[in-house]
């Protein structure tokens, strides 16, 4: 460090101030090291790669490594994690999407650099996030309310009413409610949308369509009105996935019974039979999530069995770190469609999980975050060329005919939109499992094309069924609580070992 004094013919009185020598900032990372290291070993293993990853703690900092593998669309097999003395220590271990390790270096370059030291990631490593693409160059819309059969539709409606383009927009429903991200623009210059008194219009607009779905809620089902938010304006710098579970766990603990009917044998208009042997198939699913004390530690053991699925992991960790928990240590592992998870966690403020308020609000939250993704069942795929009011009219092409968006994922390419449906029957009951015969499927597509009018569109019908879990005897076999317990004076020493 050293003084600078300027010159100055005016005032003759000498003043000063330090100097500091731009490197002074890097000088912890040279005395102690990076504050992040990233290892990719492919030696450990035959079947899977390892992420290994060391790094100063910080309060998010598991949720961002698990997103970056994630949106890469990783499959994590394994992991343990670990933090004492300041300090985070992971391991995961990784396959592609073929189920083979990880070889291209180009993605291994991305991995490290993106969750470690390297500050700004190379257009050429880069990987496209659709989630969060548009949001810095469209108007953001956020909203949640309580759900009602066509509610997604009536929300198209009303933004083709008001002249805007859909850029992109996303939509979960789950145990009555909805939760809905979407970037729009204006429809003649398509650009953003930043005159108050049309943003104010469009707020005004559908809080008026979600408002009606809360008094329909209320009136019909005689429950308490839910709550509801809405936001059109900027977006936050919060991944769209991270904000759809934010949005839904902003209402009634995010979960809680769904008031849908008991399925039964109903026509829908295109003649589609509903399933009335769903039961025993969500009663094997069903996810179970405890809590328990650890006393010796001062943590609160979250431990979750569940069928295994993409991006879970992502999930309950993006939960617990949204109610305002820390995870201290956790492991997680998957085999033969079935997943275990367990975390040792805190509360920000220091406390654990104590009175049974608390836990069985953590229990109901955790429980909506692993099921609200889980779409099971008649997905439809179209392609067309984008135009002003189009997903309104295919949301109410299908309204018409019995069925009602629960997921929906839109997106335009270029001159093309591309979107993606899970539908049920208005009723919220899944359609038949014949659905996808090639007689029921092209009736459909057929009906489909004639009500959409002259425009050439791509659809396809697809039934999606994952596979069962595994047997109790298969199941992956691992306790944290175990790990910790035995190693106390280890993890006081900063010293856990991770083993394969």
């Amino acid at each position: 460090m050293s003084w600078v004094y300027p010159k100055s013919n005016v005032n003759m009185n000498k003043v000063c101030w330090p100097y500091f020598d731009p490197e002074f900032d890097e000088l912890p990372e040279r005395i102690f090291g990076p504050t992040c290291r990233v290892c990719i070993d492919n030696e450990s293993l035959e079947d899977c790669t390892l992420v290994k990853v060391d790094s100063v703690n910080k309060q998010g900092i598991l949720l961002e490594v698990v997103k970056v593998l994630t949106d890469i669309n990783l499959t994590i097999s394994k992991s343990y994690i670990s933090f004492d003395a300041g300090w985070f220590m992971d391991v995961f271990h990784v396959k592609d999407v073929r189920g083979n390790k990880l070889t291209d270096q180009r993605v291994i370059n991305y991995i490290q650099q993106a969750i470690g030291t390297t500050r700004e990631i190379p257009n050429s490593l880069t990987y496209e996030n659709k989630a969060i693409g548009p949001a810095s160059e469209h108007t953001t819309i956020e909203m949640s309310g309580a759900d009602r059969p066509g509610l997604f539709s009536e929300i198209s409606a009303a933004l083709a009413d008001l002249k805007v383009n859909i850029v992109e927009a996303h939509a979960w429903t789950h145990n009555d409610r909805l939760a809905f991200v979407a970037y729009i623009s204006d429809q003649s210059t398509d650009t953003r949308i930043e005159d108050p008194l049309r943003i104010a219009k469009i707020e005004n607009h559908l809080a008026t369509v979600l408002g009606a779905a809360n008094i329909s809620r209320s009136d019909h089902d005689h429950q308490e009105r839910k709550s509801t938010d809405l936001h059109v304006g900027e977006a936050t710098t919060t991944c769209v996935e991270r904000r759809l579970h934010q949005l839904m766990l902003s209402g009634d603990f995010g979960g809680g019974p769904s008031s849908a009917p008991t399925p039964s044998s109903l026509d829908t208009p295109l003649g589609l039979v509903v399933d009335d042997d769903d039961d025993d198939d969500e009663e094997e699913n069903k996810s179970i999530v405890s809590i328990e004390g650890c006393k010796e530690r001062g943590y609160s053991i979250v431990s979750i069995e569940c069928k295994d699925r993409p991006r879970l992991m992502f999930d309950v960790v993006c939960t617990i770190t949204d109610m305002q928990y820390l995870i201290f240590h956790g492991s997680t592992a998957s085999h033969g469609g079935y997943a275990m998870q367990e975390y040792f966690i805190r509360h920000i403020d220091g406390y654990t999980v104590n009175t049974e308020g608390e836990k069985e609000h953590v229990v109901k939250c955790l429980e909506a975050a692993i099921e609200r993704r889980v779409c099971e069942g008649v997905r439809l795929e179209l392609c067309a060329n984008n135009r002003l009011g189009l997903l309104s009219d295919i949301t109410r092409v299908l309204r018409e005919n019995g069925l009602s968006v629960v997921r929906a994922d839109v997106e335009t390419q270029g001159e093309k939109a591309v979107n993606a449906f899970y539908v049920k029957d208005i009723s919220g009951n899944d359609v038949d499992r014949e659905f996808t015969e090639p007689k029921k499927k092209e009736k459909f597509i057929e009906l489909v094309k004639k009500e959409m009018g002259p425009n050439p569109i791509d659809l396809a019908v697809k039934k999606e069924i994952t596979s069962n879990p595994s047997s109790p005897d298969q199941r992956p076999r691992f306790s944290v609580g175990d790990m910790v317990k035995n190693h106390v004076d280890r993890l006081s020493n900063n010293s856990i070992p991770i083993k394969n």
